[in-house]
């Protein structure tokens, strides 16, 4: 579920699917430098993905306990029985508070020094998602949580096949200043993360039927990017386990998103994300991820009889894999597919959102759209990264029709984003092979 290096150890917590009555065995564990593996006498049964170092008081956060810079653990009583997902810095107490999430939309508050733990919202209600009686239902699955420039950022990544067909929008990113909350999108989105040095950004990723997302906050204000997904395995809210964004190397990020792992700078230019590149596709699925003692260690969660409903699966299959971070490039081939519109509204004269293209190899693009009439669409190219446009042509697509169009071979920009001439619903879709 989480990974963290601390107190001269690895230490991390596995999971079950749905609280102590939905299996046994998990707990706290931790790893010395001769891979010796040890299982906490604190280890209690749940679910946590959570983790983080606070660092004013000198302890790591991981599940519901704490650990100090000896190794002395407690553990939060009241948070036991809490699917937690996210811990974040408080943002008016951050000396002896911090944030604790939970799965089902539970936000709380937790002294770090006393242990005493406060409701503070159900995020279900603040953030307007339909309730169990509503025929729109569909089960919160909150994920990431991040705090800074004054604003609690958290990510829900419920997404059914409604969501794919329109009839609903479940997913929920969403901010708070310490009174108001704003609801940023309704897509799903599994991640929420930055730091205070080098780089003050804040990530968030998600996805919807389009392309995957990912969306900044940087000087004041939030920007949407697009990027491909390597697989449609991980669309479904409960198969997002676990989209993350974390440091491997010296401000050296890793990015996992829709099945593709890329190179993700800490750092922002004049406001602009760039740099950013695809290392490799894969189907693993990753719950967390963190360098230690030299080597990058995944947390691993291959598969699972889930209450007697795969009759394949004797028992779960979960482990630690550990390997380098170059070991990355000789996964998958970056290849996949998305774009910004997907069968979408098109305003004429206003521009898609920017979508990744360094880092893959042949690249297609699908152009189609519902109009009457002609629609001229224009693909437009940021080669330097920093919102500079520059067109590169434009493409006559017929009425009601469809356009095929192929970029030449080597051909690369750091974004590609398309504006069309007409009103109109329409398709924008990049395939990478």
């Amino acid at each position: 579920g989480a990974l963290m290096p601390w107190a001269n150890r690895l230490w991390f917590v596995t999971y079950v699917a749905h609280k102590q009555g939905s299996g046994s065995g998990t707990g706290l564990f931790s790893v010395d430098d001769r891979l010796t593996l040890q299982k906490h006498p604190e280890s209690v049964v749940g679910t946590y993905a959570n983790r983080m170092i606070h660092g004013p008081s000198h302890q790591a956060i991981i599940g519901p306990h704490i650990i100090g810079i000896d190794g002395h653990v407690r553990t939060f009583e009241d948070l036991i029985d809490i699917r937690i997902t996210a811990t974040a810095q408080h943002l008016t107490n951050p000396e002896y508070q911090v944030y604790m999430l939970g799965m089902e939309g539970e936000l709380f508050e937790a002294d770090v020094h006393t242990m005493q733990v406060k409701q503070l919202a159900d995020l279900t209600e603040e953030l307007d998602m339909p309730g169990r009686d509503d025929p729109d239902y569909a089960s919160p699955h909150f994920k990431g949580m991040y705090s800074n420039h004054g604003r609690l950022v958290v990510a829900n990544n419920s997404y059914l096949e409604s969501d794919y067909l329109g009839a609903a929008a479940h997913g929920r990113l969403a901010e708070w200043d310490g009174k108001t909350w704003t609801i940023l999108d309704t897509a799903q989105y599994n991640e929420v993360m930055g730091r205070t040095s080098i780089g003050d950004a804040i990530f968030a990723v998600g996805a919807d039927r389009a392309s995957a997302i990912l969306r900044v906050f940087t000087d004041g204000a939030w920007q949407t990017y697009r990027l491909p997904k390597g697989t449609h395995t991980q669309d479904h809210s409960f198969t997002t386990e676990w989209p993350r964004i974390r440091e491997v190397e010296s401000e050296r990020w890793l990015l996992n998103a829709s099945g593709i792992i890329y190179e993700l700078p800490a750092m922002q230019y004049g406001g602009k994300v760039w740099g950013l590149r695809p290392v490799c596709t894969h189907l693993r699925i990753i719950g967390d991820f963190c360098s230690w003692n030299g080597l990058l260690v995944m947390a691993g969660d291959q598969t699972t009889p889930i209450g007697d409903t795969n009759a394949y699966v004797g028992q779960p299959q979960a482990n630690l894999w550990l390997g380098k971070t170059d070991d990355l490039w000789s996964w998958g081939r970056p290849q996949g597919w998305g774009g910004p519109w997907y069968r979408s509204p098109i305003i004429a004269g206003q521009h898609s959102d920017p979508f990744l293209m360094t880092g893959f190899g042949s690249k297609c693009l699908h152009l189609s759209h519902d109009a009457p009439g002609e629609v001229a669409i224009t693909i437009e190219v940021d080669f330097h990264g920093d919102g500079d446009w520059k067109t590169l042509t434009t493409l006559e697509v017929p009425p009601e029709g469809y356009l095929p169009y192929c970029f030449e071979p080597g051909f690369s920009a750091h974004w590609v984003r398309f504006v069309a001439d007409t009103s109109c619903t329409g398709s924008a879709q990049l395939f990478y092979t």
